[in-house]
C-alpha cells in the first residue's frame, strides 16, 4: 500500500488508516471475533495506522487492539490514541469538560499503555479542547511523555487554526484529526491552510459521513438504542432524505468511474493532498475490502469535477453532531 507522512515531523503511515471506534461503541452491536479478524486483514493488507480512543467502549477498544496485535508485530503498526472524554458505567458520556490537564494526561496514558500491552503510544492526542485548560499545558504534558519515551508523536483533534498554532509553538504537532468528507468541508476554510503552514498533517475521520456516503444506507434502516446516529441531525427526517439524494447523484458518477460510492468518497478525500490520510471505519472484512480498493483509485480532473457537481460544498442537510456536541468543537468556532 502507498505511504504518506503525517506532517513535517510525524510518522510514515499507509495512505489509508483504520478507525476502530465502531468495533466497540456508538454504531450498534459489533462482534469481537470479526473485529479482530478485520484488524488482522487490515494489517495484512498494508494498513499501518490504527486509530482508537481510551473511552471507546470504556477501554474495550484498546483491549481489542491488544488482542489483535498479539498475533502481529507491534512495531509494524502506528497506534493513535485519543483521551479526555469521560464515561459512566452505563456507557453514557459525562458532561464536558474533557480531562486534559497535565495530571490527567499522565494518568490516562498509564491506563492506555496497560490496556494496549505496549510500552509506547505512537500518537497521543486530546479528544477535544477543554476551554479551562490552556492547550499549552496539555501539549506540554504530552511533550514530557515524549521525552520519557512513552509517546512518539503529539496530535490534536477537532481544534481550530488558532489553537493549532498555539499548540505547535510548544511542540511539533504530527497531525490534526478532524472530520472531512464530501459532506463536511469546513476544514478547508482556515484550518487546513494553517496546518499546512505549520507542517501538520490531517487524519480525516468520517470520510463516509458515518455511513451516509457508504452507498449502503437506506431510509428504512433501523438503528439500535446505542447507535448515536439516531441523534445526529443528518440522519433524521427530511435531512436524511436530502442527503441520500446526494448519495444517489454520487452513485451515478461512481458508476461511470467503475467504482462504488464508498470508494469514490474515500478516494476524493485522499485526493485533497498528500498530507491527508483518510481513516476508514470498517467493522467487518467485507466493508474493509471495499474500502481498501480506494487506495488505488486515481481520480482524474474530470472525475473530481463530476464528484463535486454531484455533492457540492455545503450541500449537506443538518449538522454533523447534535447541538450540545457541536458546541464543544473548537474547530467550529
Amino acid at each position: 500500500m502507498h505511504k504518506r507522512t503525517l506532517g513535517a515531523n510525524g510518522p510514515q503511515v499507509s495512505v489509508l488508516g483504520l478507525g476502530a471506534m465502531g468495533m466497540s461503541d456508538l454504531y450498534g452491536p459489533a462482534d469481537d471475533a470479526e473485529s479482530v479478524a478485520t484488524l488482522h486483514a487490515a494489517i495484512d493488507a498494508g494498513i499501518t495506522l490504527i486509530d482508537t480512543g481510551d473511552f471507546y467502549g470504556s477501554g474495550h477498544n484498546e483491549l481489542l487492539i491488544r488482542d489483535a496485535l498479539r498475533q502481529r508485530n507491534r512495531d509494524d503498526v502506528v497506534i493513535s490514541v485519543k483521551f479526555g472524554s469521560r464515561r459512566t458505567p452505563d456507557g453514557a458520556f459525562q458532561p464536558a469538560p474533557v480531562e486534559t490537564d497535565p495530571v490527567a494526561v499522565k494518568d490516562r496514558l498509564a491506563y492506555t499503555l496497560r490496556r494496549l500491552g505496549t510500552d509506547h503510544v505512537d500518537i497521543y492526542r486530546p479528544s477535544r479542547l477543554n476551554p479551562d485548560v490552556p492547550i499549552e499545558d496539555t501539549v506540554g504534558a504530552i511533550a514530557e511523555m515524549v521525552q520519557a519515551g512513552y509517546v512518539r508523536h503529539i496530535g490534536l483533534s477537532e481544534v481550530g487554526a488558532e489553537t493549532l498554532r498555539r499548540a505547535a509553538a510548544v511542540h511539533p504537532i504530527s497531525d490534526l484529526q478532524i472530520e472531512y468528507s464530501l459532506l463536511v468541508r469546513g476544514v478547508e476554510q482556515a484550518i487546513l491552510p494553517a496546518a499546512r503552514e505549520l507542517g501538520t498533517g490531517i487524519t480525516a475521520y468520517g470520510v463516509l459521513a458515518r455511513g451516509l456516503l457508504s452507498g449502503h444506507w437506506t431510509p428504512e434502516r433501523a438503528l439500535s438504542g446505542n447507535d448515536f446516529r439516531g441523534m445526529v441531525p443528518r440522519f433524521q427526517g427530511d435531512n436524511l432524505t436530502a442527503n441520500l439524494a446526494l448519495v444517489e447523484a454520487l452513485r451515478k458518477v461512481a458508476d461511470t468511474i467503475g467504482a462504488s460510492v464508498a470508494q469514490v468518497a474515500i478516494a476524493w478525500v485522499a485526493s485533497r493532498g498528500a498530507d491527508i490520510v483518510p481513516l476508514v471505519g470498517a467493522r467487518n472484512r467485507v466493508r474493509l475490502q471495499e474500502s481498501l480498493a480506494a487506495a488505488d483509485l486515481v481520480l482524474s480532473d474530470h472525475d473530481l469535477a463530476a464528484i463535486e457537481a454531484a455533492v457540492p460544498a455545503g450541500a449537506a442537510a443538518g449538522e454533523r453532531y447534535p447541538a450540545a456536541q457541536m458546541a464543544l468543537l473548537d474547530s467550529e468556532r
